[in-house]
């Protein structure tokens, strides 16, 4: 494709922002008695700063960055677990992975977590729920016993044979049902829809570089083709030397091994990341449809949009790609609350306070005026959201985070993500393999603390909160 074919695909994704840019500056706002229509948007491995809002110097999504100008931009976004399974049944159950206890290969969802997930509450209290796209979660509950409507799109591939012949990607697929959905939805009925991406995950079972391994919408083809894509920041072989081995050799680390698959040559690496970024840029300009579908429908000023991901992404960093383990760009993700109704003020912020994959479900029922179940084990962020500035007292100041699956490539782990420390040990290791980052002195988490003498306090302590956390959020409060 033409430099000159980039810009027009360039010009065309900024009009869809751009058409979608006034939807709560000129209308009537509703206000906070109006029960809110709800859209949750989920993306599946992307890390924090692979936004243009946060930073980041070539991915395009403006739709998405007009979101955040407009919303609240959480810049201290996590997930409790990095997979998507584990971190998608958080997300409905407002559980950690210890509690509800599913990822792959483990047993599915209860019936009891299940009948207090957000969309059952949401249901019973007179909401319209939909799903599409990847659900990735398993559970004893029939998925159309929680939805009204299901669509579930999975990838693999993710050119789906349409009834005419043509092919159409599974995040184009995502936008056509949801607007569908926005369409059908009753008058007067309120709804909370979730739209499931697929993208930009890898597609696994295919590994040849760029539209094999990261397969991009159509409507996005031909971006970044002419951009040279930096290497990763963290890209310094002694970084990568400095890992445990059990870090470091393909055998015992699926990051590793994922390395291999695509990014350990200049050719792959520059292919790949390129159909990343497309894959990410084509979610924004499915974002945008939606929004024009809400706009033609006269629901745009009363609907309140939130953007995250399941989980990070390495995309190279420390000789890695995937997820799975304790640094941040395994754990932090983007999340972005758009609500038309909030006022000027308030919009535009970026609020430090941590925020979790198991606040979602919280802050959707309070959204909605329902209560949260007492058994949840995150928090509603509306204070966040509704407070004039950024201190909002009582709010966390360190989570619990794990990752549990029984996989050989997977070592387990449990740890503690604090405001300046971070603590993690892998406890399938003989002897037990413990990581201590102090985020002050070391963001980048490249020296390991666990060992060092004068910071043997503060590793017994974060050893000690780790435990009790370990505990407390084992079983549900109240029984």
């Amino acid at each position: 494709m033409s430099l000159s074919m980039i810009k027009q695909t360039l010009i065309g994704i900024a009009a869809v922002a751009n058409a979608v840019s006034g939807f709560a500056a000129d209308a009537p706002q509703p206000t906070k008695t109006t029960r809110p229509n709800i859209l949750f948007l989920l993306a599946d491995d992307q890390r924090y700063d692979a936004l243009g809002c946060a930073g980041h110097p070539i991915i395009k999504t403006p739709v998405i960055d007009r979101l955040a100008a407009e919303g609240v931009r959480f810049r201290n976004a996590f997930v409790t677990t990095a997979i998507c399974a584990a971190s998608r049944a958080s997300i409905l159950t407002g559980l950690h992975e210890r509690r509800h206890g599913y990822t792959f290969g483990k047993p599915p969802v209860s019936a009891e977590h299940m009948e207090a997930s957000y969309p059952m509450l949401m249901r019973q209290a007179g909401y319209r729920t939909g799903f599409i796209g990847k659900y990735d979660v398993k559970s004893v509950v029939d998925q159309k016993a929680v939805f009204d409507v299901v669509h579930n799109i999975g990838r693999s591939p993710y050119f789906k044979k349409q009834p005419d012949g043509s092919l159409r990607h599974e995040t184009e697929l995502c936008a056509d049902r949801a607007i569908d959905f926005i369409n059908q939805n009753p008058e007067g009925e309120p709804f909370c829809l979730s739209v499931s991406f697929n993208a930009s995950h890898a597609e696994d079972e295919d590994k040849r570089p760029g539209i094999g391994h990261y397969p991009w919408p159509k409507t996005v083809d031909g971006m970044y083709e002419d951009v040279l894509i930096p290497p990763p920041r963290l890209n310094d072989p002694a970084i990568f030397e400095n890992l445990p081995e059990f870090l470091r050799n393909p055998r015992t680390s699926m990051n590793r091994e994922r390395y291999f698959w695509g990014l350990d040559t200049p050719e792959k690496y520059q292919a790949n990341m390129r159909g990343y970024f497309r894959m990410i840029s084509g979610i924004d300009h499915a974002i945008g449809r939606i929004r024009q579908a809400l706009d033609a429908r006269g629901l745009a000023d009363n609907t309140v949009i939130i953007y995250m991901a399941d989980n990070g992404y390495y995309m190279g960093d420390r000789g890695f790609a995937g997820k799975w383990t304790h640094y941040e760009q395994s754990l932090r993700v983007p999340l972005i609350v758009y609500d038309p109704r909030l006022p000027d003020a308030k919009r535009g912020r970026t609020p430090g306070q941590m925020a979790l994959n198991i606040d979602i479900p919280s802050t959707l029922l309070d959204l909605a005026g329902v209560p949260a179940p007492e058994q949840y084990q995150g928090r509603s962020l509306l204070p966040i959201i509704d407070a004039n500035d950024d201190n909002v007292p009582g709010w966390r100041q360190d989570f619990f985070c794990e990752h549990l699956m029984n996989h050989k490539q997977l070592p387990k782990w449990e740890g503690v993500r604090g405001e300046r420390y971070v603590y993690a040990r892998y406890f399938e290791q003989k002897p037990v393999y413990e990581f201590l980052h102090d985020l002050k002195e070391d963001p980048d988490q490249l020296n390991n603390l666990a060992a060092s003498a004068p910071h043997a306090a503060i590793l017994e302590t974060m050893r000690a909160r780790c435990d009790a956390l370990c505990e407390q959020y084992k079983r549900t409060p109240g029984k």
